[in-house]
């Protein structure tokens, strides 16, 4: 497929005109907030809360199936911005931006990384090239030091974080990869396979969030409660877990050598996004919540994560509610569980994570979008109304979030049984256009404000 033929669309509410801004006063609550991807138009907004989480029921599993885009099929955003295919990348995933604008994108599933190369405000790369092959589940990506000269390029792979010597400008490895951090968990690599990377606004901490083994531990031994607080007070983790899933479902740190590792936050059941909030220095995390408890429960979430914070996993779920399905438990964990800052629809799959800090690009967003974050919805699988398939944002004031999260980008679903693109990584391009990954349509797409220049 030529992406360049693949249709370019201005948003469907820039046509409604006063449809579009009568939608766009709803923010959706309680049942409201769980509806389908029926309900989703840019503009509409949902604040859930944990104590509107429904109670357990008979869960559904009904897969997406990917399907080319049907005739008509259209994306829609915000009146006054444009969307429009940017690149053709199979198996695009995380996607970061080098300080010199240069594109690199996470291929997991090959084992490559490739960057694009594109001339603020053009509509498409004039370069793409392999920077990296033969990796192992490659999905994290990072520049470090911050500032407008990195020396390495840092990879997370599925058990194992490595960095490449890098100048502005690189578009190939040029030597084998240092290893930073030989082995991120002890046991068998099952379960989530992505693992991110981001750096503390200091530079001295590197953070690595790694997915739990299994959808609710079910193969980590019982332990005794009397053993299970033993077991916490000897990795000074509140919450940590062992066996198979020791160092997963963790936020972990180290320096950014690879030494001095330590467990930062626990309970996290798939921190898939891991990224350091630029105005507060604090590190935020997107995250999967459990599966088999129901159609509606429990709520995925967006958060800022607290050193020797506890979120819940495998014991409890969105602060205070009780998860019985493991096999050892923890009544002393009862109310430790931090209510995560914005909560999702269930099964919603949050996967990318960006905040938007464009300056004066020419392709930068209006003023007051600046300090927000943008969240891909990859989609439900485990619903019996579509849900996710969508890129959303999260208002955020001085650094604190608010609660809500509104539709940015939404048009994938075709209906409740298949879909024609999936969401995954997000970045803001060194133009201020905002960048979206979709593997299944193995397309990046590029949103920028409709008077751009193109």
């Amino acid at each position: 497929m030529d992406v360049r033929r693949v249709w370019i669309g201005v948003s469907a509410a820039a046509l409604a005109g006063v449809g579009f801004a009568a939608q766009a006063q709803q923010v959706r609550t309680g049942k409201a907030a769980m509806g389908d991807w029926q309900q989703d138009a840019p503009g509409v907004s949902r604040h859930l809360t944990a104590a509107e989480e429904p109670t357990p029921s008979t869960p559904t599993a009904l897969p997406a199936a990917v399907v080319a885009r049907p005739e008509g099929a259209h994306l829609s955003v915000p009146a006054g911005f444009t969307v429009e295919p940017f690149a053709q990348v199979k198996g695009a995933r995380q996607i970061r931006v080098a300080p010199n604008g240069d594109i690199f994108v996470a291929q997991t599933y090959s084992g490559n990384v490739t960057v694009l190369r594109a001339a603020d405000g053009a509509s498409a790369p004039s370069e793409q090239s392999l920077f990296v092959s033969g990796l192992v589940l490659p999905f994290g990506i990072a520049f470090y030091p911050e500032g407008p000269n990195p020396l390495w390029v840092y990879v997370a792979e599925n058990n194992r974080v490595v960095r490449y010597p890098y100048q502005n400008g690189d578009l190939k490895a040029h030597s084998a990869p240092e290893v930073v951090v030989e082995k991120l968990y002890p046991a068998r690599g099952g379960g989530h396979v992505t693992r991110d990377i981001d750096f503390s606004k200091d530079g001295r901490t590197m953070f690595v969030s790694v997915g739990s083994g299994s959808n609710v531990s079910e193969e980590m031994p019982g332990k005794t409660l009397e053993e299970a607080k033993a077991y916490d007070a000897e990795h000074h983790a509140l919450g940590a877990t062992w066996g198979p899933e020791e160092n997963r479902a963790d936020l972990l740190r180290f320096d950014p050598d690879g030494k001095n590792y330590a467990i930062f936050a626990t309970g996290l059941r798939n921190c898939v996004s891991v990224r350091v909030e630029p105005r507060t220095g604090t590190p935020w995390c997107v995250v999967n919540e459990r599966d088999s408890l129901g159609d509606n429960l429990p709520f995925d979430y967006a958060t800022r994560v607290k050193d020797g914070g506890y979120y819940g996993w495998p014991w409890w779920y969105i602060g205070d509610h009780e998860d019985k399905r493991p096999k050892s438990a923890r009544p002393d964990l009862a109310g430790k569980a931090i209510v995560p800052d914005v909560l999702f629809q269930a099964h919603s799959a949050p996967l990318g994570l960006a905040f938007y800090t464009a300056g004066r690009g020419v392709a930068a967003f209006p003023a007051n979008y600046d300090g927000d974050a943008f969240v891909t919805l990859h989609g439900s699988w485990n619903r019996a109304q579509r849900t996710g398939y969508k890129l959303v944002r999260v208002k955020l004031k001085n650094g604190t979030p608010v609660g809500t999260y509104e539709d940015f980008l939404t048009g994938f679903v075709v209906d409740d049984r298949s879909v024609w693109g999936r969401p995954v990584g997000v970045a803001v391009a060194h133009d201020g256009a905002l960048l979206v990954s979709d593997d299944g349509g193995d397309v990046i797409w590029r949103i920028t404000p409709a008077k751009s220049p193109k």
